[in-house]
């Protein structure tokens, strides 16, 4: 058979990302579809049926105070609770987890590797993440549990943090995402996968020699900084001050790179946070301040002193004044408006989503609220203004076709050929929130083959029946393909979208009629081919 003419989709793809009187009750406003759908692009995962219908229920407000409100306690569908417990090192610890599942000899076989051995945590930390977007009532803390991962990202690719990164999301993303910022750098900056990622675990005062870190009197309490090494160059550390994670706390985590800090803050900051090291990541990692590695004299951090003989509290000073610092109001503010509203946010916006972070001391619930209800943020020019992240464009593939998922590992391939494979942001900047590095003609072709398999029965973990978005009885190809563009797309599709479909609905009709009688209408093409469409590719 003929290829199909399926690269138009990719080329409309690149084009379209590069640009006081007594009276009766009133009625109800209608429903605005389109609102409800934009609001669904942005805050969850996509539109799915279930949503839309809570939508309609509660009304496109009362649906958004409800996502920002989440009942503390309120346990998840049952469906997605099975899934999710049938993962145990979900609720394992950092110490459990690297204990039971430790790294594998080079001799054990591989499907013995992939159960026994590091592989099953990180196969089950991605199940969740997908599983969670894809079916959580909760869709707005799970946008946001991705958004603020890669704000602080960590990689899982570097040494210890693959056993780390489970508690990290659990215990320093998830329950934070709609208290203070505050609380939540806090609880970043203490992680351990936070301090062995970014090296601050063995970040030392100058001077510290390797006796004196050897000390008998010291030695049960600091040896763990040579403990359990990967290899021969960990085993003997090279002791001073490292400057990694203040780097990235200022450029990436605070004040922006043009916060107007300089390299002398750099290494203050460093230099406050000396000592702030993990007890033993391969066999009991959790947070240790070392007071013989921190550097007890007084700094100056942006012009403040911090005084000498702070020990720990040195680097709470400094997180205070920087969750305070209105550079990082703009800069999380501008973060937050680049991923609700637009690539290029309207500096205006940033400036009053900052003025509410700083008037509310980083309360990240009313800053939420501010972007949400700007202007900016319901104007038409937003709507499919932003293309979707790889992850965005699987998530909301399954939710619009309701495919009942069980996440196996070529599902979470076909996410890595898309370029995002999950917890393993190649730098400390995360994956890209903006379309540029996600536009280009491979990965716009692995999406469009990752729709066909997932409408086509072809994709291993995920069932789609397409039946139930028969627009009717017997409905023509063209019926099929408005029908199910409603469905998917939130609207019919463009006619440019149009023709191209059924232009390949022709070929393979006339390459089947040369051999054989005309065949039905090919139904999982047309849906792949919209799941493939410049349309579905926006939010």
């Amino acid at each position: 058979m003929r290829a199909l003419p399926v690269w138009p989709l990719v080329a409309v793809c690149l084009s379209c990302a590069s640009r006081s009187q007594v009276t009766a009750p009133e009625a109800p406003a209608p429903f605005d579809e389109a609102r409800a759908v934009h609001v669904l692009q942005r805050l969850a995962y996509g539109p799915s049926a279930r949503d839309l219908a809570e939508m309609k229920r509660q009304g496109v407000d009362g649906w958004v105070d409800a996502q920002l409100q989440p009942a503390s306690g309120e346990a998840l569908p049952s469906g997605l609770s099975a899934k999710l417990q049938a993962f145990p090192t979900l609720g394992l610890s950092m110490a459990r987890l690297v204990e039971d599942y430790p790294r594998p000899p080079p001799e054990m076989p591989r499907e013995e590797k992939r159960e026994r051995g590091p592989a099953r945590v990180v196969f089950e930390r991605s199940s969740a993440r997908v599983l969670r977007a894809v079916e959580s009532p909760r869709q707005l803390e799970e946008v946001l549990v991705d958004f603020w991962f890669n704000h602080f990202n960590v990689s899982e690719d570097k040494g210890a943090v693959k056993w780390l990164a489970t508690s990290y999301e659990r215990d320093a993303i998830r329950p934070h995402v709609f208290g203070t910022f505050r609380e939540l750098l806090g609880a970043t900056a203490h992680h351990p996968a936070m301090l062995f990622y970014l090296d601050n675990w063995r970040s030392t005062r100058e001077g510290l020699s390797q006796e004196e870190l050897r000390h008998p009197r010291r030695f049960r309490r600091q040896a763990a900084m040579m403990e359990d090494a990967e290899d021969e160059e960990e085993a003997k550390p090279k002791l001073g001050l490292n400057e990694n994670y203040a780097r990235e706390l200022l450029e990436l985590h605070t004040l922006g790179v043009d916060g107007g800090y300089t390299q002398d803050d750099v290494r203050e900051v460093a230099r406050c946070f000396t000592g702030w090291s993990i007890r033993q990541p391969r066999k009991d990692p959790g947070f240790v301040f070392r007071k013989v590695a921190h550097d007890a004299e007084s700094k100056v951090v942006l012009g403040q002193t911090i005084p000498a003989g702070g020990g720990e509290k040195d680097g709470e000073r400094v997180l205070d004044l920087l969750a305070s610092h209105p550079a990082t109001a703009r800069h999380v503010a501008r973060k937050l408006a680049q991923r609700f509203v637009a690539d290029e946010p309207p500096p205006e916006l940033v400036e009053r989503v900052a003025k509410v972070f700083l008037d509310t001391k980083g309360d990240l619930r009313a800053v939420y609220r501010a972007l949400f209800q700007s202007p900016e943020f319901q104007s038409p020019q937003a709507r499919a203004a932003k293309v979707k992240t790889p992850f965005e464009y699987v998530v909301s593939a399954l939710r619009a076709t309701n495919a009942q998922v069980e996440v196996t590992p070529r599902l979470l391939r076909h996410l890595a050929l898309m370029g995002e494979p999950l917890y393993r942001a190649p730098a400390p900047t995360g994956f890209p929130e903006v379309a540029e590095p996600w536009v280009n003609s491979g990965a716009l072709v692995a999406r469009l083959n990752f729709g066909l398999d997932l409408v086509g029965g072809r994709l291993p973990g995920a069932r789609v029946s397409l039946d139930a978005f028969a627009p009717k009885q017997a409905p023509t190809a063209v019926e099929w393909v408005d029908g199910l563009g409603q469905a998917l797309l939130g609207a019919k599709p463009s006619e440019e979208t149009r023709a191209t479909i059924l232009a390949a609905l022709a070929e393979k009709r006339e390459a089947a009629s040369a051999v054989d009688e005309a065949p039905p209408v090919d139904v999982p093409l047309i849906a792949g081919l919209l799941l493939g469409s410049p349309e579905f590719q926006k939010q």
